[in-house]
């Protein structure tokens, strides 16, 4: 059964925890810095996106990595569910460069 598409912060937010643990503003700056900084999640995009993935299990809160944590910081694991969207999204987007070099838009890989 394909998985559907995700949007653009869902994916990112799936790329940030599939590193690891963390928390929303360890997330946006992993995504920031993934990105090269053309990707930025406001609070808003982040926590909501954060609330609705949980909701559909595709990620799970997770305990501080470090007890000394502060307590207010809510910690994400990605779940298996997550991995196969993630997964699913990398190679659909990976298939889209492929034709971008079919058509000449993009120059062949080294």
């Amino acid at each position: 059964m394909p998985i559907d598409p995700v949007r653009p912060a869902v994916f990112h937010i799936l790329l940030a925890l599939s590193r690891g643990s963390s928390h929303g503003l360890g997330i946006a700056k992993a995504v920031d810095e993934a990105s090269g900084g053309t990707v930025t999640l406001g609070p808003g995009t982040l926590y909501r996106s954060l609330k609705e993935m949980t909701a559909e299990g595709l990620i799970e809160q997770a305990e501080a990595p470090d007890p000394g944590a502060d307590p207010r910081r809510r910690f994400y694991d990605i779940t298996a569910r997550g991995r196969k969207a993630v997964h699913a999204e990398a190679a659909r987007l990976a298939r889209l460069v492929e034709v971008a070099r079919a058509n000449q838009v993009l120059p062949e890989a080294p």
